[in-house]
C-alpha cells in the first residue's frame, strides 16, 4: 500500500516553508506521496485559533526574541534564508493559495510555492500584488496570463474553502498542519513523528 502524506499549507507561514521543504527527502525516503493541500490559515484562526490574534496584539518580547533565533536555527540547518519580512506582515495570502491549487492540475504545484516561499521570505516580496503572483509563475515555468485568469475561477475559490473548512473538520488549528492516516501533526518540529508513524504504517 502506497503511504501517504497529507500537507496542509499556507504561504504566510515561515514553519510551513520549513516544513515544506524538509518534508520533501523525508517522503522520499519513506516511500511517501505527498498530497499538497492549501488553505487560507487566517480562515482557520477566525474559525477555531483566535488566540493567535491575540498573542500578536499583546506580545512577549522574551519570547519573541527566542522565536526568532529558533526560527533562524531550523533556517540554517535546512540550508534556508528566512528573514522576517519588514514590509508586509501579516501578508494576504489568498492569491497566490489560489494559483497553487490551479499549478497543481499543471503538475507545477510544487515548483510554484518554493516560488512564492522564496519571494516572501526570502526577498520581502508582497505576494499579494499581482506582478510577484506573475513573477512566481514565470519561476514555477507556468504563464503568468493564465495563472491570473484561473485564480479568478469559481471552482478555484470553492476549492480553497473547502480545504479551509476540511483541515478545520479534521480538527487542525494552523498551518502546517500534517496527516498520516488520521494522525495529525503540527509545524515543522514534529517531522520526525511523521517519520515515525510513515513507519508504523
Amino acid at each position: 500500500m502506497v503511504k501517504q502524506i497529507d500537507f496542509y499549507y499556507d504561504v504566510s507561514s515561515p514553519w510551513t516553508y520549513l516544513a515544506f521543504t524538509n518534508i520533501q527527502p523525508l517522503a522520499r525516503d519513506e516511500g511517501a506521496t505527498v498530497s499538497w493541500k492549501p488553505f487560507l490559515v487566517g480562515g482557520v484562526f477566525n474559525a477555531v485559533n483566535p488566540t493567535m490574534y491575540r498573542m500578536r496584539e499583546n506580545p512577549v518580547p522574551a519570547r519573541d526574541a527566542w522565536v526568532k533565533k529558533d526560527m533562524q536555527d531550523w533556517a540554517k540547518l535546512a540550508g534556508l534564508k528566512i528573514v522576517f519580512p519588514p514590509k508586509v506582515f501579516p501578508v494576504n495570502p489568498v492569491k497566490a493559495l489560489r494559483a497553487l491549487l490551479w499549478a497543481k492540475g499543471e503538475g507545477k504545484e510544487v515548483e510554484l510555492a518554493k516560488a512564492f516561499f522564496e519571494l516572501y521570505w526570502s526577498e520581502d516580496r508582497d505576494i499579494s500584488q499581482d506582478d510577484v503572483v506573475a513573477e512566481a509563475a514565470s519561476r514555477a515555468a507556468l504563464d503568468p496570463a493564465a495563472l491570473a485568469n484561473a485564480i479568478t475561477e469559481p471552482g478555484v475559490k470553492e476549492q480553497l474553502k473547502a480545504n479551509t473548512d476540511e483541515l478545520i473538520a479534521r480538527g487542525g488549528f494552523g498551518s502546517p498542519s500534517i496527516f498520516v492516516g488520521n494522525e495529525m501533526f503540527f509545524g515543522n518540529d514534529r517531522l520526525p513523528l511523521v517519520r515515525e508513524a510513515l513507519r508504523r504504517g
